[in-house]
């Protein structure tokens, strides 16, 4: 294999000397994501355009280089680490304003925008992109993609599977992908769209994206309901979510989230507090209020401690100031916490977080659960001390049996994070060898020499495992 220092002058050509790095010191960023993880680039190369982008994965096929294409870094997974070295792409430079089709209610997007700045471009024309991940400031819409990143929104308006019309991608062998529509109708050959969104950049990379835009709401009304316990806010959920108005943002808050917020800021919270919703209704002006009123019926139950209604932007504001005041507090807490996003049937949440309740206690760690309960999926952080080998251990252990719950109830391991590194080991527990034989023979139509970002997504597959194992 050519070593990537021998195709400097090559890649100079392409992309001129501006838009390459390849000294140590200045590879070291682009080296890591937002896990623990880092490993070291040999060179970053910069393109602003797809035909630069079809060079250099020609390149790479040729020499046989991997080639890690990143946004911005915000993934938690390690799917952006260049694990085995080579050449790291970033499409930060991939990012022309969005244009925006209103009259077809769609937006074609390069794939170093940030989710803020399509949203921006939306709202002048009346319209956002449903994703709306945390980092949606920082995030670029490439990355959104590349994990199917969603956000609490997905509970009314789905992923970006369900916002995503078309794309047009580079696969391993440098040949140019235009796969979708720019239609919301459209039954010609297979779906490569949905395909390749949420495979890490292992089948390709999207240069442009075709995005389905929905018109903004024209009220939204907030709520916040607190609880006595978890079990009466994961009930109340099932019961929101089985009658007709679809909220469009449905958060959870355990016990241990509230107690470590009142800890580090000054909220005012009910003593009795052992678990909070947070709830988002939005649509017509007309009906809103008869809508926001059956969720407020579906969210009471006996456990129910009490329920707030925003009026003005301020109180909208002061009811979400808990939920944002938890990342700031989980980090003060833990801030090496292993962080993981299982989502499981909406009905299944209650056996979930008793499920967690004794896993945490059976292993003696802190578990914190939060996340988008409309759809199941819940953000389960073990807090954890990474300098105590001990307790990593009983972590680990615990971990094992999160996952081996969540499967049991006909969950999957991730839900918006992906799974990069951190979950890839665990995979084939989910979909069994069949599924897992016929993923690897994908991946070797797109990618026939590897190069694209190796070693993440699918684990290798077992070689003890009879051909055709179901999951479990």
């Amino acid at each position: 294999m050519t070593s990537v220092s021998a195709l400097l002058p090559r890649l100079q050509t392409i992309l001129g000397s501006d838009k390459l790095l390849h000294e140590r010191n200045d590879c070291w960023p682009y080296g890591y994501d937002n896990s623990r993880r880092h490993a070291l680039p040999e060179a970053v190369v910069f393109p602003s355009r797809h035909e630069q982008v079809v060079e250099i994965v020609r390149l790479c096929f040729e020499h046989r280089i991997p080639l890690i294409a990143r946004g911005r870094g915000t993934g938690t997974t390690g799917a952006t680490v260049p694990q085995t070295g080579g050449i790291v792409l970033s499409t930060e430079h991939m990012n022309q304003p969005p244009r925006i089709d209103a009259a077809n209610r769609l937006a074609i997007v390069q794939p170093g925008v940030t989710n803020q700045q399509l949203q921006d471009a939306a709202a002048k024309h009346g319209f956002f992109w449903p994703p709306d991940p945390t980092s949606a400031a920082f995030c670029t819409v490439g990355g959104n993609l590349a994990y199917n990143s969603a956000g609490p929104r997905a509970v009314k308006y789905g992923t970006p599977r369900e916002n995503t019309l078309g794309l047009t991608a580079v696969d391993g062998t440098g040949r140019t992908l235009k796969v979708g529509t720019h239609t919301t109708k459209g039954v010609v050959g297979y779906d490569l769209t949905r395909l390749l969104i949420g495979s890490e950049g292992t089948l390709g990379i999207i240069t442009e994206a075709v995005l389905k835009l929905t018109p903004l709401p024209e009220v939204t009304y907030t709520l916040q309901a607190i609880y006595r316990d978890i079990h009466s806010a994961a009930q109340a959920v099932s019961r929101i979510m089985a009658q007709p108005v679809v909220p469009c943002a449905l958060e959870l808050i355990d016990g241990q989230a509230i107690e470590m917020v009142r800890n580090f800021s000054e909220l005012d919270l009910p003593s009795q507090a052992g678990a909070m919703l947070m709830i988002e209704v939005d649509g017509p002006r007309a009906g809103i209020e008869e809508n926001a009123a059956a969720v407020s019926h579906a969210a009471q139950n006996n456990g129910l401690v009490s329920l707030k209604q925003a009026r003005t932007q301020s109180e909208t504001e002061a009811l979400w100031a808990t939920r944002k005041a938890l990342s700031p507090s989980l980090r003060n807490v833990a801030p090496k916490k292993i962080n993981e996003d299982v989502v499981v049937p909406v009905s299944h949440i209650p056996q979930l977080i008793s499920g967690l309740e004794q896993l945490s206690s059976t292993h003696r760690i802190k578990i914190v659960n939060f996340g988008h309960a409309g759809n199941g999926n819940i953000h389960v952080n073990l807090l954890v001390n990474p300098d105590d080998a001990e307790e990593m251990q009983r972590a680990h252990a615990c971990l094992d049996e999160v996952f081996s719950l969540v499967l049991a109830l006909d969950g999957s391991l991730s839900g918006e994070h992906g799974v990069g590194l951190e979950k890839r080991d665990y995979v084939e527990r989910e979909l069994g060898s069949a599924a897992l034989e016929v993923m690897h023979a994908i991946k070797q139509v797109f990618d026939p020499h590897g190069i694209l970002n190796p070693q993440k997504t699918l684990p290798p597959i077992s070689p003890t495992a009879p051909a055709g194992d179901a999951p479990a």
